[in-house]
This record gives C-alpha cells, sequence and structure tokens, in this order.
C-alpha cells in the first residue's frame, strides 16, 4: 500500500480538530481577541482563507452579530472604517495579511489566526490566536481551514457535536459513482456555504487540476448551467434551489445532493480532489507552481 500523502493525513484528521477548536471557543480568552456582539467587522485573508472569510463574514451577519465583510487581503478598501479586523493566515508569513496589518497597525484592533506563532504574524497583529494542533505540512490547506472556521463558527453560538460527526461520516461515506470520471465540476451554495464551495472549487484545482467553477446557487441558472452536461458533476452544498436537481438531470450532468452538514461536504469534495489526483498519477504534496505561502518580494 502507498504511504499515506500529508494531505490525506491532515484531511481525515479534521474532526478531532473540529472538537478541539469548539472547545476552545469557548474559553474567554480566546473570546476576547474575537469580535463582540454589534462591531463593525472586516475578516481577511488570501486563497483559502479569503473563502473561509467570506463563510464567517455570511454566517456572522446572518446571527444578528454586525455588519461584516470579506477581503482578499490585497484589497482591503483603507478608507473604509471598522471596529475590528479579523486576519486568518495558516503560515503567519503571507505578504498581504502583514503589509495590511502593518498598514492599520494603531488605528484598529486587529486579530490574526494562524497555526504558526514564532512568525511575523506574531508581532503584526494585536491578538493572536494560535491553532497550532491544525497546522500542515501540506501545501494544500485541509484542516488548518476548517478548524479556523469551526472556531468562529463555534464562538458564534453555530457550531453542535454534530457537524463532526458529519465530518466523520464524510470520511467513510463512498463517493458518488461516477463522480471521478467526471471532466467539469461546479460546486454550489447559499449564504454561508458559497464561500465552501468556492473552496471546494480551489481544491480541487489545486490537488488534481481539475476545471471547476463555484457560483451562488442561485445564479447558477443564470448561465452557468449552458455548460452542464454528460460527463459533468454539480455539486450543491446544503439546501439546493427548488427545481435545480431536476434542471441538471435534464441536461445529463450528475447531480450531487449535499446532504451532510456544509464543512462536512467540504470534507467530501477534498476527498474526491485526492481520489482524481490518485487516478491522474500526481502527487497533492506537491501541486504545480504552488508554495506553501506566498512571500513576495520586498
Amino acid at each position: 500500500m502507498a504511504q499515506a500523502t500529508h494531505v490525506e493525513t491532515e484531511l481525515a484528521d479534521q474532526p478531532a480538530c473540529w472538537r478541539r477548536a469548539a472547545g476552545l471557543a469557548a474559553d474567554e480568552a480566546v473570546g476576547g481577541a474575537l469580535p463582540s456582539p454589534g462591531e463593525r467587522v472586516a475578516v481577511v485573508g488570501c486563497g483559502t482563507s479569503f473563502f473561509m472569510a467570506r463563510a464567517y463574514a455570511a454566517l456572522r451577519e446572518g446571527a444578528g452579530q454586525g455588519e461584516t465583510d470579506a477581503f482578499a487581503a490585497s484589497e482591503f478598501p483603507s478608507g473604509r472604517r471598522y471596529d475590528r479586523i479579523v486576519a486568518l493566515t495558516r503560515s503567519g508569513t503571507t505578504t498581504e495579511v502583514l503589509a495590511l496589518l502593518a498598514g492599520v497597525r494603531g488605528t484598529v484592533p486587529t486579530t490574526a489566526i494562524t497555526a504558526d506563532p514564532a512568525t511575523p504574524v506574531r508581532d503584526a497583529a494585536d491578538d493572536l490566536i494560535v491553532l497550532d494542533f491544525a497546522d500542515e505540512r501540506s501545501v494544500v490547506q485541509t484542516r488548518f481551514a476548517t478548524t479556523a472556521l469551526t472556531l468562529l463558527r463555534a464562538r458564534l453560538g453555530l457550531h453542535t457535536d454534530a457537524v463532526a460527526a458529519d465530518g466523520e461520516r464524510a470520511l467513510a461515506l463512498p463517493l458518488p459513482d461516477g463522480l471521478t470520471e467526471c471532466t467539469q465540476f461546479t460546486f454550489l451554495g447559499r449564504g454561508w456555504s458559497v464561500g465552501l464551495a468556492e473552496e471546494g472549487a480551489l481544491k480541487m484545482r489545486e490537488a488534481s487540476l481539475s476545471w471547476t467553477e463555484a457560483y451562488p446557487a442561485m445564479e447558477y441558472r443564470h448561465g452557468p448551467i449552458s455548460i452542464t452536461t454528460a460527463g459533468t458533476a454539480t455539486w450543491v452544498l446544503g439546501d439546493a434551489p427548488d427545481g435545480l436537481a431536476e434542471q441538471v438531470a435534464a441536461t445529463g450532468g450528475l447531480w450531487v445532493a449535499g446532504r451532510l452538514d456544509p464543512l462536512a461536504e467540504l470534507v467530501r469534495i477534498q476527498r474526491l480532489a485526492l481520489a482524481i489526483a490518485r487516478r491522474r498519477g500526481l502527487d497533492p504534496d506537491s501541486p504545480r507552481h504552488l508554495t506553501r505561502s506566498v512571500i513576495l518580494p520586498a
């Protein structure tokens, strides 16, 4: 049997990491570094962390906790006022995140959530939350991103152990028949799961070099469905709009209904990415053109 890749090992560890993060969210020292109800908040990140930021922003606003915006760190609107900025950065070294934190220093409280406290983000942010138990050796992010989102979700009171139980099911359930033979994949979400759909599409591109897209589910019928045909798959994370499954079936495309918690559905997509990578003879620990952290020259 071939030795498991780093990303396979880390992917499988997610339910345990989520349980630890949920416990950490109850720690008032951690809670004091996170946004308070009523604060106007910006959440920033790059790549996977940006998509987790988008998911959290939708969750926080939906919970009535206050206006919450998400930005790629490079696109933060410097003239806009916020009560707190939360930065997600697995490595703690990403150039755009560090530049943003340096640029707002002393003008707005900042919190960074990272896997490695021994990095420049330690001095760049006012508050630091460390999820070192979810750190990764892989370039392709899995457990750190979902664990950071679980921490934030649990602090909002929106996480239960049923999510981790669904994560365990996501690791055990077989993938739908015919899915690994598809040549194009579209991921759909609603509300907070739009960010997860975007992350699922990114994971497929990174690990398996697949042609993938992601959209808000209600937008899919406004053009993107035109590419759907035999040999393509459309996967919805969470509840699907009425009638969409039937419309996809009529195209000949494969419809995958998300029946687990959307975060657990993301785990299934991560598994799909690895299955296709193996099928294509790719090494998901060495994705093409990528490094673990983007550090730009000064």
